[in-house]
């Protein structure tokens, strides 16, 4: 992986993830993208679900350079899969155009250089989700 790419999105991360409201605004967005991720999503706790996610970015982010971290991406996978909570490939989509929404609201900084490290970053990770499913 790109060691520019690692820091445009790990400075982008940390700048997002210094306004609580946040990770608040990408589970509003993402919610209201369409019904199906509704319903996954009627009852989980949201504030445990965003400090999930923040760790899960960033061991998305590790996968995609180590393939030692591969174990915690599996079971993420495994966890999201049909036999678990049944996330269909095509959520993900939706997942990534919402998450990267909220980090142009977010991010002061954001141009597409950072929007280009964020996919690269976080598409292998998606990709293997998708897979696993």
């Amino acid at each position: 992986m790109d060691e520019k790419d690692i820091e445009l999105f790990n400075d982008s991360i940390e700048r997002c993830s210094a306004q609580p409201e946040f990770l608040t605004r990408f589970y509003t967005l993402f919610l209201a993208s369409s019904d199906a991720v509704a319903r996954k999503f009627e009852r989980t706790d949201l504030r445990r679900q965003a400090r999930m996610l923040k760790t899960s970015l960033y061991i998305m982010m590790l996968a995609s350079e180590q393939t030692e971290r591969i174990a915690h991406l599996s079971r993420l996978a495994r966890l999201h899969s049909r036999s678990g909570l049944d996330i269909s490939p095509e959520l993900y989509d939706l997942w990534l155009d919402r998450l990267l929404q909220a980090v142009r609201e977010f991010d002061p900084k954001f141009d597409a250089e950072i929007e280009t490290a964020w996919r690269r970053l976080l598409l292998p990770g998606i990709d293997f989700m998708k897979s696993r499913y």
